[in-house]
């Protein structure tokens, strides 16, 4: 069994540490008795975070304020990046590389010269595409369709190929399933609010399988990377250790909803050809249509990636099932008045 000694006053850099993800990261490393910093782009809302939490304001590709909240850290983990959209526009590539690639760079070329222990970078299992019946695994070949996928597969490449002073790997890599949580945006967050409403007929019979995690283990995992000697140099896929077809994630958000679920469906082919009728016209007015191939194509898709390495290397064990996780999300989000 693995036990950790912290160092007195051990301070952990987090950036992007108020966005989606970032406070769940920063509340299991405050549990776990480190110091923590952020750098962000915004302040964090009321009650977010731990009292004592040090903020700096500033934006990843800007070196100045990367060195000056780094200064004094024992570790960093790296969430600041510009996420996943559904179609973006061609130009939006040039922020991608600027943020995801560059602001990467800057984290892991101040590092170095300040002497960090270790950098942990947030990716997405969205750099292997989908996995068309095999279970992926971190030795599968990558293979991202989209900017945000590309860029995290250059950003990885960029913190594992950093080494410390001492000739030792620097980064760590965490290839994070779909997250889920309260505060999670995107399409499981539209699913959601449509079932919610009563809203929703799913497309085919839904059994493609999902890879999902929950926030709050999102933050145990990060905790891990930073402590454990064994994930110096690796890449980790982080899931709830499970696939899921779409068809249980949506009854798990039914039973916490305590709705029935859906009990027709819409054949695959007819609706992606009509959402291709849609995509088109809206295209010849300049418009966006409200669904297109892409989102027929990303509803349909099987992805399945393993998450054993984590847990056999790392002793990583998932607190969240898929009802548990749900049932907190909802209950969470009811409170919030987002639901």
């Amino acid at each position: 069994m693995f036990e950790v000694q912290k160092p007195t006053n051990s301070l952990i850099l987090v950036t992007g540490g108020t966005g989606a993800v970032g406070p769940r990261v920063v509340q299991a490393l405050h549990a776990a008795g480190y110091r923590v910093r952020i750098l962000a782009l915004e302040a964090p809302g009321y009650g977010l975070l731990p009292e004592g939490i040090e903020l700096h304001l500033g934006d990843v590709t800007d070196s100045g304020k990367v060195k000056s909240a780094m200064e004094g850290s024992d570790a960093v983990i790296h969430l600041a990046a510009l996420l996943h959209i559904m179609n973006p526009p061609p130009q939006l590539k040039k922020r991608y590389e600027e943020i995801n690639v560059g602001g990467t760079a800057k984290v892991a070329e101040t590092a170095f010269r300040l002497g960090v222990k270790r950098v942990i970078l947030f990716s997405t299992i969205a750099v292997y595409g989908e996995s068309a019946g095999r279970v992926i695994t971190e030795d599968s070949a990558p293979h991202p369709d989209t900017f945000y996928a590309q860029t995290k597969l250059k950003a990885e490449r960029i913190v594992l190929d950093a080494k410390r002073s001492d000739g030792k790997s620097l980064g760590t890599v965490l290839r994070l399933a779909a997250v889920y949580g309260s505060r999670i945006k995107g399409n499981y967050q539209r699913l959601l609010k449509a079932l919610a409403r009563g809203r929703f007929i799913p497309i085919g019979p839904a059994h493609n399988r999902r890879t999902l995690i929950y926030d709050r283990d999102v933050g145990r995992a990060a905790v891990l990377a930073v402590e454990h000697p064994a994930a110096e140099g690796k890449i980790y896929n982080v899931s709830d250790g499970e696939f899921h077809t779409l068809g249980r994630i949506i009854a798990a958000m039914c039973e916490s909803l305590d709705r029935n679920p859906p009990h027709l469906s819409l054949p695959i082919e007819p609706v992606r050809f009509l959402a291709g009728i849609l995509e088109d016209l809206a295209g010849m007015a300049g418009l966006n249509s409200p669904i297109c191939r892409a989102t027929v194509d990303k509803y349909t898709e099987d992805v399945a990636v393993s998450g054993e390495r984590i847990q056999r290397e790392l002793g990583f064990v998932p607190q969240y099932n898929l009802s548990a996780g749900w049932r907190e999300t909802i209950q969470e989000m009811r409170c919030a008045g987002a639901l």
